[in-house]
């Protein structure tokens, strides 16, 4: 029997570059840079655990209880025998099975053999421990078996034991594999054997061990009777649990039951929405999230949130920034996520500052706004508006976590979901595609704090206008469709164009309708308070913030000529009188810094000592004819002073002269500089450029035409290596195949991302996320990103390779 790689490359062999094309881009990391050169390269790759699990919770829930039950059959598996083992006999569930097939076939997960029989990839095979509650099939638990208990079995069934260890092993296997015998052979057996079987055989049924601090299992009763006749089965000498092979199980539970599987999706109750209601809602929430989200972000740079010392911005500053741009904490946390994400904002000490890229980001339409943070959210593996977690606790935001891919999966399959709707139709409510997305993608990440499915998601597709009344929106299809054209398109027919006036009422209030333009909410921000944003935007004059423009440097004329310039009519009157008086009482108290006073009886000696030109970098300056002020601390002063001949003395903090005694000196211990680490230099991370778009319509093209299999490079017999540094890592990184020597070289040399499964000197097995790439023989140096620091990795520990998630 061919091997599963050997098998797979066979069957992509006979694809066409259409189908290839379709299996290509499926599995976008297979074909990430280097490009296989294969097609077995290519199968190799598709084979990888890793890249298996990236593809898994792409499936739907039809495909994955398909590939469930295929994982409890012998391979290759009859397509007949899944049919049954599903109940896929009805017209309606056959079309749905061959549809779950097909799905798999696509993902390179499940194939067909050149004789119709259906093989898996065997990381497949491995993602249930007990794929429908079954345990191994009897093959694979006997295979340690003797020869002699092998006889023993078939001879208390009544069979006739052939003459070889693996001709008993497959008579008994054909013996247990028929139904009808098994449940006669059960029949005769004791009532406690009976119990025991029926209850092991029961799907909600999980393996308990009973062990003795010696290790032997302790045989339950009845089990000695199954036992030796192989309708259960123990590790020699008694070690283990006891195990019911799966053609047993399946047996016991007779004709009528069948594996779960659900090829129609579930009904959502639906509602009569045409287009123009679509969109005139989605303008609507885009408009005010937009405006919402500009608001956000002007109060963060002006005054940015405070980090907590476990990190991340806490609930206490999220209420603050909510309250000063007038939107609800879920708003918050969704426009600092997508922001940071986008870099419009980053880390600075123990703050989070915008960046230059939000100054061009504030200063542009809604229009051309709001795509970058929608793109922001579509990428997030994270849901920005999760307040809680599993214990019910508040979360900070922008806490740096992880990337989540159920998370990503989550998004993905609610849009999914609402793209699959009638046309014409829109979800009675929105919280019933959460179902409907469950299907779409079972394996997605279900907040604990969501009290129906993907509630979290639901809402914040809402917000940002990609839902609308139940249906996927212009904007959530150009999302889907991952076009940026589709997306900008979108934003500039449904999104408003700023506004750039204000109306101004004599409640000493400005009303702006839409978006106001950035230079209007720098305007309005800094002479008047905001009160509500969204649609319809409010600010209110107060002398309070008057005078907080008075105190930035501006004049009564210049504030008064800047808001008539934006107004839509003249301006009122109390607003022109609130300017002119709270700056007529502006500046009558002045305030001075000082780091001490220098004051004396004598107004002659004052003035010579502020006019003495070695005393001038003390920064002496009249307030009075008996006071002066320095900007020089008070023991720097008295000390030049001295210097200078004069004999001012010290005054303590309620005005009476300060006594100073001279203390006696003591000699302290030298304390050592600290040694420096003898370390190599870090690496600088390089910054790595977006991946190239591949053609993979040229590349299915060109593996159409290639041969299955390709050379494995070997130097001694003409096959080169294709650069040095794949010759390099492959004499040391023995632990991997060719195809993941040809990714880890091209990420040395290209300077790109790339993970690797490195196994530690204890035998912890990780999976690290590196870049910044250092060859240095036997030896990896590279900036780790679990670890946020350089770290050296030895290359014959390297198990695996795979393109970053």
């Amino acid at each position: 029997m061919k091997s599963g790689k050997s098998t797979l490359a066979a069957w992509l062999h006979r694809l066409d570059a259409a189908d290839l094309k379709q299996v290509l881009a499926a599995r976008p990391d297979a074909v990430s840079p280097p490009e296989p050169r294969s097609l077995s390269e290519l199968a190799e790759r598709l084979q990888r655990p890793g890249s298996v699990a990236l593809a898994l919770p792409r499936l739907t829930l039809p495909a994955l209880q398909a590939a469930e039950a295929l994982a409890t059959l012998s391979v290759p598996a009859s397509r007949q025998v899944l049919t049954d083992l599903l109940d896929a006999t009805e017209d309606e569930t056959a079309r749905g099975l061959e549809a779950a097939l097909q799905t798999l076939s696509a993902y390179a997960l499940v194939w067909p053999d050149s004789e119709g029989r259906l093989r898996m990839a065997t990381p497949l095979r491995q993602a249930w421990e007990t794929p429908l509650g079954l345990d191994q099939p009897l093959a694979t638990l006997l295979k340690d078996t003797t020869s002699e208990e092998l006889r023993r079995m078939l001879t208390a069934v009544g069979v006739r034991p052939p003459g070889t260890k693996p001709l008993r092993l497959a008579t008994l296997v054909e013996h247990h594999s028929d139904p009808a015998r098994v449940a006669a052979m059960v029949e005769r057996a004791p009532a406690e054997t009976r119990k025991l079987l029926g209850r092991k055989a029961d799907p909600a049924y999980r393996p308990q061990a009973f062990v003795f601090f010696g290790g032997q299992s302790v045989p339950e009763p009845g089990a000695r009777w199954a036992l030796e006749r192989g309708l259960l089965v123990q590790g020699r000498h008694g070690y283990g649990p006891v195990r019911m092979p799966a053609e047993v199980a399946l047996a016991l539970r007779g004709p009528d039951w069948h594996a779960p599987f659900d090829p129609v999706p579930p009904v959502t109750p639906l509602v009569p929405v045409s287009p123009a209601e679509v969109d005139s809602e989605t303008s609507a929430a885009a408009t005010a999230f937009a405006a919402h989200a500009a608001s956000v972000l002007s109060v963060c740079a002006t005054t940015p949130p405070a980090r907590l010392k476990s990190g991340g911005v806490g609930t206490r500053e999220l209420a603050r920034i909510g309250k000063a741009a007038r939107c609800e904490e879920p708003v918050v946390r969704l426009t600092l996520e997508t922001a940071y994400k986008a870099g419009l904002m980053a880390r600075d000490g123990d703050r989070v500052a915008t960046t230059d890229a939000y100054d061009s980001w504030a200063g542009s339409e809604p229009a051309e706004r709001l795509p970058v943070l929608l793109h922001a959210w579509w990428t997030l593996g994270l849901t920005p508006s999760q307040a809680r977690d599993d214990d019910n606790k508040a979360l900070p935001a922008l806490t740096g976590a992880p990337s989540c891919a159920g998370c990503l999966h989550a998004r993905k399959g609610l849009l999914t979901a609402a793209s699959r709707l009638p046309a014409g139709q829109g979800a009675k409510n929105a919280a019933e595609l959460g179902p409907l997305a469950h299907w779409s993608r079972p394996l997605a990440e279900v907040l604990p704090q969501d009290a129906t499915p993907f509630a979290t998601g639901i809402r914040e597709a809402e917000l940002l206008g990609v839902l609308a009344r139940g249906a996927l929106s212009p904007i959530g299809a150009a999302l889907l469709a991952e076009s940026s054209e589709e997306l900008a398109a979108a934003c500039h027919r449904l999104l408003p164009a700023a506004t750039p006036t204000a109306r101004f009422g004599s409640d000493l209030t400005a009303v702006v309708t839409g978006t106001p333009a950035a230079r209007l909410v720098t305007l309005l921000d800094s002479v008047a308070d905001r009160e509500t944003s969204g649609t319809a935007s409010l600010w209110r004059f107060n002398p309070a913030s008057v005078r907080r423009a008075l105190d930035a440097g501006r004049g009564p004329h210049s504030i008064e000529a800047d808001l008539a310039a934006v107004a839509a009519g003249p301006l009122p009157q109390p607003l022109s009188y609130l300017i002119t008086d709270t700056a007529r009482s502006h500046g009558r108290i002045r305030v001075a810094s000082a780091a001490c006073v220098v004051h004396g009886e004598e107004p002659a000696l004052l003035t010579e000592i502020a006019a003495h030109r070695k005393l001038s970098g003390l920064g002496l300056r009249h307030l009075a004819p008996t006071v002066l002020v320095s900007r020089t601390p008070l023991e720097k002063t008295l000390a030049a002073l001295r210097a200078e001949g004069y004999a001012p003395v010290a005054e303590a903090a309620d005005g009476t002269v300060r006594v100073e005694r001279p203390g006696s000196p003591r000699a302290t211990a030298p304390v050592p500089a600290p040694r420096r680490a003898v370390s190599r230099p870090s690496t600088p991370l390089r910054t790595t450029a977006a991946p190239k778009q591949v053609d993979l319509a040229a590349l299915a093209a060109r593996l159409a035409g290639a041969p299955p299999a390709d050379p494995a490079p070997d130097p001694c017999n003409g096959v080169p290596f294709t650069t040095d540094t794949e010759e390099v890592i492959a004499g040391h990184a023995t632990q991997i195949p060719y195809a993941d020597v040809r990714q880890l070289a091209h990420a040395v040399d290209s300077g790109t991302a790339v993970t690797i499964e490195y196994v530690a000197t204890t035998g912890s097995r990780t999976i690290r996320t590196i870049s910044g790439l250092d060859l240095d023989p036997p030896y990896l140096y590279a900036w780790c990103h679990l670890r946020d620091a350089e770290r050296v990795f030895t290359l014959s520990r390297i198990h695996g390779v795979m393109p970053p998630a």
